[in-house]
């Protein structure tokens, strides 16, 4: 059988909702459309690791715990089928393997309560981080899956995987999800928008909003 990875992003490409809006529904922040814009255009971080730098840095978002970001999985609305997509592609199609594996900027805590019983949490790559056993507050940051990270990903898992790079296909959303596009087009492997955001999708070998 041929083996494929098919890799997703989570953030309104798996779900409806940004984990990130979600979280400051839940907490009454506002303004946080403003504030990533004001981050991405002070190109602080990587596109797409805003919320992990609020994290850390802003007062609001500091008083964030742990059991916090697991409870906004309730307010993340997944995507139709999508526990149904894991299925098929864990059979495979006729004589095609795949393995499906999702990368996100977005914290492992809310990508794994968000997809708890779809995909295993050895098959997710999400920003990781790491908690005072006192206070419960963040106090560092392990690893970030944003930008050109979501791009070494990609590359750690083909390369343990032995997949070349014309058989991975990769579905995101967003300009976050460029670098990793125009990597597995580069390598000719298929890229799939989930959204109609304009440069997103002239760089994506098909579309679907």
């Amino acid at each position: 059988m041929k083996h494929h990875l098919l890799v997703s992003d989570f953030d309104q490409t798996l779900s409806f909702d940004d984990s990130g809006r979600v979280l400051c529904d839940i907490l009454g922040i506002r303004g946080f459309g403003e504030q990533v814009a004001g981050l991405s255009h002070l190109n602080l971080m990587q596109e797409g690791a805003e919320l992990t730098y609020l994290l850390r840095h802003d007062p609001e978002f500091r008083a964030v715990r742990q059991e916090q970001l697991r409870d906004a999985r309730w307010r993340v609305h997944l995507k139709r089928n999508v526990a149904t997509l894991a299925r098929l592609l864990e059979r495979g199609i006729d004589d095609l393997r795949f393995e499906f594996y999702v990368v996100s900027a977005a914290t492992e805590d809310v990508v794994f309560a968000a997809l708890d019983g779809i995909v295993a949490p050895d098959h997710i790559i999400a920003t990781q981080l790491e908690y005072d056993p006192a206070s419960g507050e963040i106090a560092s940051v392990a690893c970030v899956a944003a930008g050109y990270g979501k791009v070494a990903a990609v590359e750690q898992l083909r390369g343990a995987r032995r997949v070349p790079l014309n058989r991975v296909i990769y579905v995101g959303d967003g300009t976050s999800d460029l670098h990793v596009m125009l990597h597995v087009n580069r390598g000719e492997g298929i890229t799939i928008a989930a959204s109609e955001v304009r440069c997103v999708t002239k760089r994506a070998d098909a579309a679907y909003p």
